[in-house]
């Protein structure tokens, strides 16, 4: 078969590899990207970000059956969980986005090269499909969108059966009596809180001393004390040094982060999220000269562009938060730039979500990260068991917090805690992608009864004129 050739050849088909291929196509470039998953979406839609927000929903369901309908006149009888039916809704949601995007690349006419990328230099890259089944493509432009996998714990090893990554976490097949989470971040977070709502003792063991470490500090220690209520038990400046089989059983040595008496912990499962690390295996960066930076990242310009003519990288390979929505951003932006046209990301309004329930997002600066920078600021706070649609609800738990200049009133940081704080946060994105001001966001017309009037008191209380509080 003659070597094929194309504007553009993308390998990884996650968030930031497909959507750069499909923008690519758009305008008009001869695209292709590479997968050897077997099915489009990267860890985001197999392994991440859907199927665990399929988890987040049915465990939130089955709590509210079990525990919080009563209040609502409602009664409920032989509550009952059948795990595996559950596990197959998540299953099916996720192939149908699969399945989903495959349909978006021939709409596109996006090729579609199915098995292992690898730079060759020259621009070229060679596809292993299969055990001595390779062919190779060339192009003008090529993407590195490998993504990230699971950072390991040194001496702890993942089977996915009892010492799990967040891909076992997300196929258990029974409630563990205890899961112990090693890391205090989103995904041990909202991996706990799925498994903490279907009966599990949950106990998260964090090497520093707090969750959610990049999050405001006041929000975060609000969010513990939240999942601390709903069941969640937390061990702070603590390491685990060991895990062990015994028996049916895991002993999970831990022990004070700055030295001090061990002791060890009984558990079924043992889910290890103590974050993510670049993917670079057998994408080839050696052969063809491919710089990487001291955390093992594909070093780029501002351009995503490698110290290798016609290399990019995007998404979870290269700095910056390792999040779906900031490699689609950069996807785009990229597709744009190879295009001949104007790409361009705005990292600072760039949202971090956790999904727990409530959910904590967030955008731009923190208190600490102003204070530290020596700018001047307001702050407004609004609680939701104030807000006369999250009161109605029964969703009173976390506050509206957000940072102003205190010169310019113009918005540098919004943090929320509560109902719907993912959909709600993107007010403030927009607000300050427009540089606009807390006075702005205080005069927009916001529905009334709705989550949002929380966000609308909290600009207000900036110049000590809130209303309902």
């Amino acid at each position: 078969m003659p070597e094929q050739s194309f504007d553009v050849v993308i390998i990884g088909g996650g968030p930031g590899g497909y959507v750069c291929a499909i923008k690519c196509a758009q305008l008009g470039l001869k695209t292709a990207c590479i997968e050897n998953r077997g099915a489009l979406g990267g860890t985001c839609l197999n392994v991440g970000c859907i199927p665990s927000k399929a988890l987040l929903s049915s465990s939130e369901e089955f709590d509210k059956v079990s525990h919080h309908l009563a209040a609502h006149g409602i009664t409920a009888e032989k509550i009952g969980l059948d795990l595996a039916k559950m596990i197959g809704r998540k299953d099916k949601v996720v192939a149908d986005f699969t399945k989903g995007v495959e349909f978006l690349f021939k709409k596109y006419k996006v090729t579609y090269l199915k098995g292992t990328g690898r730079l060759l230099g020259g621009g070229r890259v060679e596809i292993l499909s299969a055990p001595g089944q390779a062919e190779q493509v060339s192009a003008k432009h090529i993407v590195i969108a490998t993504g990230s996998e699971p950072t390991p714990l040194p001496g702890i090893e993942i089977d996915e059966k009892k010492i799990v990554s967040s891909t076992g976490a997300l196929t258990l097949e029974k409630v563990p009596n205890h899961l112990v989470v090693i890391g205090g971040g989103v995904i041990g977070l909202e991996l706990g809180s799925v498994w903490r709502r279907l009966g599990a003792k949950v106990t998260v063991v964090e090497f520093l001393d707090r969750i959610t470490p990049t999050m405001d500090l006041e929000i975060g220690a609000q969010f513990q004390k939240v999942l601390t209520k709903q069941g969640l038990a937390f061990k702070l400046s603590t390491k685990v040094t060991g895990v062990k089989s015994n028996g049916d059983a895991l002993d999970v040595a831990i022990e004070p982060a700055k030295g001090g008496a061990a002791e060890t912990m009984q558990a079924d499962v043992v889910l290890v999220a103590i974050g993510r690390r670049p993917y670079v295996m057998g994408v080839g960066l050696e052969m063809a000269g491919v710089q990487r930076d001291e955390k093992g990242r594909v070093k780029t310009d501002g351009h995503f562009k490698t110290n290798i003519d016609g290399i990019y990288a995007i998404g979870d390979v290269i700095a910056g938060p390792m999040l779906a929505h900031k490699a689609e951003e950069e996807g785009v932006a990229l597709a744009e730039m190879i295009a001949g046209q104007k790409g361009h990301v705005n990292y600072e309004t760039c949202p971090n979500i956790v999904y727990t329930a409530p959910e904590l997002a967030s955008v731009g600066k923190t208190e600490e990260e102003l204070k530290a920078a020596g700018i001047e600021y307001k702050i407004g706070k609004f609680p939701f068991i104030a807000n006369g649609r999250a009161k109605a609800a029964g969703e009173t738990d976390g506050l509206v917090k957000l940072l102003a200049d205190a010169k310019t009133d113009r918005l540098l940081g919004a943090h929320i805690l509560g109902p719907q704080a993912g959909t709600m946060i993107h007010e403030c994105v927009m607000a300050m992608e427009f540089a606009g001001s807390a006075e702005d966001v205080a005069r927009a017309f916001h529905g009334h009864p709705t989550h949002s009037e929380a966000i609308k008191e909290a600009a207000l209380a900036i110049t000590s004129s809130t209303i309902h509080l």
